[in-house]
């Protein structure tokens, strides 16, 4: 078998020697707005196509805001929130001609720092935080370090950076009223054990919402975030005698999780016997087994926030941003449209 040598990338020296001009003429051709003429530029793309020659913007942008890399911290990327999530961003990003590093800090801080650091080394012009469970020293160091930081529904943890978040108090207010005007007095939120900023936020408000009213109302954290943990919540909270009437699920995962429960092992019907809603408005939660009540967040809104944040930075301006969104709600059919009684 023939053996072919390992293929390396042209160099621009190597480009300038076949099309037989200067290596300043070669940086011209490649160069947006630069003088160069059609004869000379014709010669160089010849050779370049000949070549398989590409620009290396790392190296050549490194002190251009716009060519240096973005770089993506987050968590549990194969949730399906936060892959939605993460795939509008990206796209966003891609359109926008930016180089994207993604870092998945499930591995561990120290992983996750190591990662981080090597961003740093290539010069990433910025960091955006997912929301969810990204530490905190992660974000230091990119404050430290003089990066841009945006934030994604970490609002107020940390000076210094950007901040993408939701409207909570207005959707839990919301999310309540639906549920009170179902007829539903007894309540409960089933949440997460990971405390993030969003997650305790959707708790928070949901159950001062519920105080208010006069509404009495429990809290639940029977795991992390993901469909088991709405599984064991059905568990604890049906086989009781005093059952909710009305379950709020902090996300769709852990409401997809805690229906499937309900109906298979409490031959529960929803929402007959008990209403829920969710939050996050996953594809799932659109699904025929489950067309879950819940709340949309504006990702693709969010996603370009980011990239008019991002140009706004390399254009030099320095104000740092607070950006809040609505998360409407989405009506299916597990909230019933009026009381029973």
């Amino acid at each position: 078998m023939t053996r072919h040598p390992p293929k390396t990338l042209a160099s621009a020296a190597e480009v300038a020697r076949l099309a037989g001009v200067s290596r300043s003429a070669v940086s011209r051709t490649f160069t947006q707005g630069a003088s160069v003429s059609d004869e000379t530029r014709e010669k160089v793309l010849s050779a370049a196509r000949q070549l398989n020659y590409h620009v290396n913007h790392l190296a050549r942008g490194l002190s251009q805001e716009k060519s240096r890399p973005v770089c993506i911290l987050g968590a549990d990327l194969n949730a399906p929130y936060q892959a939605s999530l993460l795939d509008a961003i990206t796209q966003r990003l891609q359109m926008a001609g930016r180089a994207v590093m993604v870092i998945n800090t499930a591995g561990g801080e120290a992983n996750a720092d190591k990662a981080l650091r090597q961003t740093l080394h290539y010069r990433a012009s910025a960091t955006i935080v997912l929301s969810g469970t990204p530490p905190a020293s992660l974000v230091e160091t990119c404050l430290d370090s003089g990066q841009h930081v945006i934030l994604i529904n970490r609002a107020g943890q940390f000076e210094g950076a950007d901040h993408i978040s939701i409207d909570h108090e207005t959707a839990m207010a919301d999310a309540h009223h639906m549920l009170a005007r179902a007829g539903c007095r007894t309540m409960a939120v089933v949440s997460s054990t990971i405390a993030s900023a969003s997650l305790t936020a959707r708790e928070q408000m949901f159950m001062a919402a519920a105080e208010a009213a006069g509404h009495h109302c429990t809290l639940l954290r029977a795991g992390p975030t993901n469909y088991a943990t709405g599984a064991e919540a059905a568990r604890r909270l049906l086989a009781a005698r005093d059952r909710p009437e009305a379950v709020f699920c902090v996300t769709d995962l852990i409401a997809c999780g805690f229906m499937d429960t309900a109906r298979q092992e409490f031959g529960i019907r929803i929402p007959d016997d008990l209403c829920v809603v969710g939050f996050d408005n996953i594809e799932q939660a659109g699904w025929l087994s489950y067309q879950l009540t819940t709340f949309a967040q504006p990702l693709d809104e969010m996603a370009g926030a980011i990239t008019r944040l991002l140009e706004q930075s390399a254009e030099g301006k320095s104000q740092r941003a607070n950006l809040v969104y609505e998360a409407p709600p989405v009506w299916r059919n597990t909230v019933r449209a009026r009381s029973n009684g």
